[in-house]
């Protein structure tokens, strides 16, 4: 036989108490003698009792439920992400709701099923909101913050990493280890992320008179990497050196390279982005650009609950720098 759900009814019952006060003390706590309160505390202990979450956030109108929102979650950069918010979150008393959607922009169930859970916040990190996403959300006052990535013109706050200046180091970093033929292999173009690093990194290689620079489309996964280096690398053109949209990309790339009977750093230089665990494997020894994840969730968290307590929602952007973290994929040829 199955055990009985303990209901505040119960709690009410042995309490004394009506069932509205029961739910007063587990929701705003108005209005009741502490009198009260304790007999009511005290029944729940007894009995087990364990409040709905959803329920008492219908009496206070905060759950303390955020929603995160990922796509890749093949990249393992999002769950090294994950777990930190998971961490940082419970510290702070709330707990997260996550959503892996298939497709770029959430879909409409997606945003349903957040708003259906009353979460307070909301965290997309690699998929896109439509405007009329944007102001279901706003409408059920739901804040909304994006990481590592930003929209121009935006309804809503972001926390990225600096992609730009990024993208510009690495570019001077190859030209100082005295590479002369660069190739970058992309994420999907039209991410921040994306237009960013490329950008950053073309304007560093024209400055010191590198203007063709060989250039494939990823979409930021092992295969994609794999494809597009050996693609490069089977072409006419000649090259010493692929900067990779993000790590994973990047062990793609080497295992083509290898593949193809290169070896790296000797034959090719490769360098990718996030500094991801694989990374440092001694297989790969990669050199890339460190994101500032730690701050990045934390200012994140900052942000978001700082928003989801003002009246007024007010729109930033934060970009924060990483680090150039060199190991042994490229080599030093100065």
């Amino acid at each position: 036989m199955s055990k009985k759900k303990i209901t505040s009814m119960d709690v009410a019952k042995l309490a004394g108490v009506s069932q509205s006060t029961v739910s007063r003390v587990f929701g705003s706590g108005a209005n009741v003698s502490e009198k009260k309160r304790n007999q009511i505390l005290e029944a729940a202990e007894l009995l087990g009792y364990q409040p709905n979450a959803i329920a008492r956030g219908l009496i206070t109108n905060k759950t303390n439920m955020i929603g995160i929102v990922m796509r890749n979650i093949q990249n393992p950069f999002y769950p090294e992400v994950l777990e930190k918010f998971y961490t940082r979150l419970a510290e702070k008393g709330y707990h997260l709701i996550f959503m892996n959607s298939e497709h770029n922009f959430v879909q409409e169930d997606e945003i349903s099923h957040l708003i259906e859970y009353h979460v307070d916040g909301v965290i997309i990190t690699d998929a896109l909101l439509s405007s009329s996403a944007v102001q279901r959300f706003l409408k059920n006052d739901i804040a909304i913050i994006l990481f590592n990535r930003y929209i121009e013109n935006p309804d809503y706050s972001a926390v990225f990493c600096d992609n730009f200046y990024a993208g510009q180091e690495i570019g001077n970093y190859l030209v100082k280890t005295g590479h002369k033929h660069f190739a970058f292999i992309s994420g999907p173009l039209e991410t921040s992320t994306t237009i960013d690093r490329k950008k950053g990194f073309e304007q560093a290689l024209a400055k010191h008179g590198y203007f063709d620079i060989a250039v494939e489309i990823g979409n930021y996964s092992y295969e994609s990497g794999f494809e597009a280096a050996k693609k490069l690398l089977q072409s006419n053109k000649i090259v010493d050196s692929i900067f990779c949209g993000n790590d994973i990309t990047a062990l793609g790339a080497i295992d083509a390279a290898k593949s193809l009977g290169y070896n790296i750093p000797e034959d090719l230089s490769v360098i990718g982005f996030d500094d991801i665990n694989m990374a440092s494997w001694p297989s790969y020894s990669l050199t890339t650009w460190k994101q500032p994840i730690e701050d990045m969730v934390n200012q994140t968290i900052d942000l978001l609950l700082h928003e989801m307590d003002e009246e007024e929602k007010s729109v930033s952007s934060h970009a924060l720098p990483g680090e150039l973290i060199i190991r042994g994929s490229v080599r030093q040829r100065e």
